[in-house]
């Protein structure tokens, strides 16, 4: 059999969640959408594995279905080709495939399908689930005929379809993965190494991570992937994406971070030596007075406003990081400088593991316009790096594609480079001591240490200057961190009239 293309793959993919439109919200198609994949891979890997194992065995058909052939195991009746001969209630033996699918392989499966309604047929009716099969039916998705590698890559492009395809609500299990690749390099994982998300969403940063170390010639089978995911449903959605990558060792685990984190060993929280992580910004709805006695540890810098729980996360992060731990936060810029955290961050500066401070371009964080900055601390900083604190401003380091904003590989290295060198480069690039931030009261709002280049002055056939440009560039520069100051206040009006609106329909 030919091997698929990535391009017919793509749209072999894509093909299936348009079978559900005008069915249900594109919002829920991931529900669907990424388990009968899974179930389709799975079966037709198993098939792969069956006729190799008979070719070996010189045709022993009990040979052939010994589980030691078979990464995952299928029982008899909850198999790929017998769901797909179901002639009425499609959902109800969907369902109970995958169920027993899940409790064939407890120690690799258990939940990973969530909790999708298969059954309700009104809005999935059986013509349409029979559709969706017989869709599926249309490839084999074996790994003669669909590599890992590939697989994995349409699964991303699948992700990111949704995304695109279900607005605002995309934003919290995706995130720009141009910007997921700069913040991997920041960080150069290296084989044997473990790599933590806190918040892991489909689990982009850690394939990322994994990427990267096979970029780099390492022998990317030593890492360690851990995540914690509080959705149910994007749990299960990362731990399909890591399998069909080929990951083996991995521990995804369903979880809310601040209030139960669940990588632990013994009495204390698991260290890592990579951190990647997008927290959720300013989440209001978390148990701030747990947080004050955090049996954990983790209130070692304080405990951050009800409104904000950013420095919660950022906290936890600094917590779980091994001796030689790095890791590299994606942020609004808020965390910067917000007055009501002053003093977290103060406390975070004098630690000295904060190593760089990235400012990125607009429009970066999912169907936001907000800015957004890279915070980078590292526990075993360089000696030349003690002491400092390296801030970059790559606000103009993006660009605008079809609607989508994006790092290009120039950006990534311009930013990269600057990072590696560690040195002052006028208007993008400035270290600060930490003495120098504490005269700022601990803000690290990047306007303040990286002042934009002045332009030379027009003049006119007298050689009189011509003010107006060289007064609007100084306007910007000096007009930089009160407008980023603006964006936080307007996110903070934002926060108060939807907390009022929701007060109000709770009296209606």
């Amino acid at each position: 059999m030919s091997r698929i293309t990535q391009q017919e793959l793509e749209s072999y993919l894509w093909g299936a969640a348009v079978l559900l439109r005008g069915l249900i919200d594109a919002g829920d198609y991931k529900q669907f959408i990424f388990p009968l994949l899974f179930f389709k891979r799975v079966s037709d890997v198993w098939e792969e594995e069956y006729q190799a194992a008979l070719a070996d065995s010189d045709g022993d058909l009990s040979y052939a279905e010994f589980a030691e052939n078979h990464r995952f195991q299928i029982p008899e009746g909850a198999r790929w080709s017998e769901v797909r001969q179901t002639p009425k209630n499609v959902g109800m033996a969907i369902q109970t495939a995958l169920r027993q699918l899940e409790a064939a392989n407890p120690d690799l499966l258990a939940g990973i399908f969530g909790d999708a309604p298969w059954t309700n047929r009104e809005r999935l009716p059986d013509e349409t689930l029979k559709n969706l099969i017989e869709h599926f039916s249309t490839q084999t998705l074996s790994v003669a005929n669909v590599p890992e590698d590939e697989l994995g890559n349409a699964y991303e492009f699948l992700i990111k379809k949704f995304a695109d395809d279900s607005g605002h609500t995309a934003a919290e299990f995706y995130t720009n993965r141009t910007v997921v690749h700069l913040m991997t390099q920041l960080l150069a994982p290296q084989a044997g190494e473990s790599i933590y998300d806190p918040t892991c969403g489909t689990g982009g940063m850690l394939i990322s991570a994994l990427a990267e170390v096979k970029r780099s010639g390492g022998e990317y089978r030593t890492l360690k992937l851990y995540g914690q995911e509080r959705n149910l449903i994007t749990s299960g959605i990362a731990r399909m994406n890591l399998f069909l990558h080929g990951v083996e060792d991995f521990q995804i685990i369903r979880g809310d971070t601040l209030a139960a984190p669940q990588h632990i060993e013994g009495d204390r929280l698991r260290k890592f030596d990579v951190i990647l992580a997008n927290p959720p910004y300013s989440i209001k709805q978390w148990d701030r007075e747990a947080w004050s006695q955090d049996k954990w540890g983790r209130n070692f810098l304080g405990t951050p406003p009800q409104g904000r729980a950013d420095y919660a996360f950022q906290q936890h992060i600094l917590a779980s990081l091994s001796d030689k731990g790095r890791c590299a936060i994606l942020w609004p810029h808020g965390v910067l400088f917000r007055n009501e955290e002053q003093s977290m961050r103060a406390k975070m500066v004098e630690l000295d593991w904060v190593e760089a401070v990235i400012g990125l371009g607009p429009n970066l964080f999912y169907n936001s316009p907000m800015e957004s900055c890279v915070v980078v601390c590292n526990r075993r900083k360089p000696a030349a790096r003690k002491g400092k604190v390296l801030f970059i401003d790559a606000l103009s380091e993006v660009t605008r594609e079809r609607a989508q904003s994006l790092l290009k590989a120039e950006h990534q290295q311009r930013i990269l480079t600057a990072y590696k060198t560690f040195a002052d480069v006028p208007g993008f690039a400035k270290i600060a001591t930490l003495a120098e931030i504490d005269a700022n009261a601990g803000n690290l709002s990047i306007p303040i240490y990286v002042k934009r280049v002045a332009v030379a002055p027009i003049t006119d056939s007298n050689g009189d200057a011509v003010s107006l440009r060289s007064s609007w560039e100084q306007w910007q520069t000096d007009g930089r961190a009160f407008w980023l100051q603006m964006d936080c206040l307007v996110e903070r009006l934002a926060d108060l009239a939807t907390t009022d609106s929701s007060e109000a329909s709770m009296i209606d």
